[in-house]
């Protein structure tokens, strides 16, 4: 598969995530998932949350993975039942392509920007 000439990697990758997420723009909500909902980022694109709180999921999935926090830690902390917190954890299983495919989006403008494109 060629590049556009003219075209950078960034905005070609830039581009295939758009293609996915619109995509996803027809499916958005899983109905596996009624705790789970999408909003637009700063950067525009969608982002799977919780339901009613704006929690973004990949926030509890990286308390859980990469902080060690237990699923009811979790909760406690970001005053969510339990079974919330587990059902963002198996979204973004079933989600993860989708998930870091955005997450790798908005790192790339990031770095364009030399600014965050997410909020802290």
């Amino acid at each position: 598969m060629g590049r556009t000439p003219g075209v950078s990697l960034n905005q070609f990758i830039l581009w295939s995530v758009a293609e996915k997420v619109g995509e996803l723009r027809q499916t958005l909500d899983d109905p596996n998932f009624p705790g789970v909902t999408y909003r637009r980022a700063a950067s525009g694109q969608p982002v799977p949350v919780v339901r009613g709180k704006g929690i973004r999921v990949r926030t509890i999935v990286q308390a859980c993975q990469a902080w060690g926090m237990s699923p009811a830690k979790a909760a406690q902390e970001y005053e969510l039942e339990e079974a919330r917190v587990k059902e963002c954890l198996a979204f973004y299983e079933a989600h993860r392509a989708e998930i870091d495919a955005s997450l790798q989006a908005e790192e790339v403008l990031e770095k364009e920007h030399g600014q965050s494109a997410t909020p802290p």
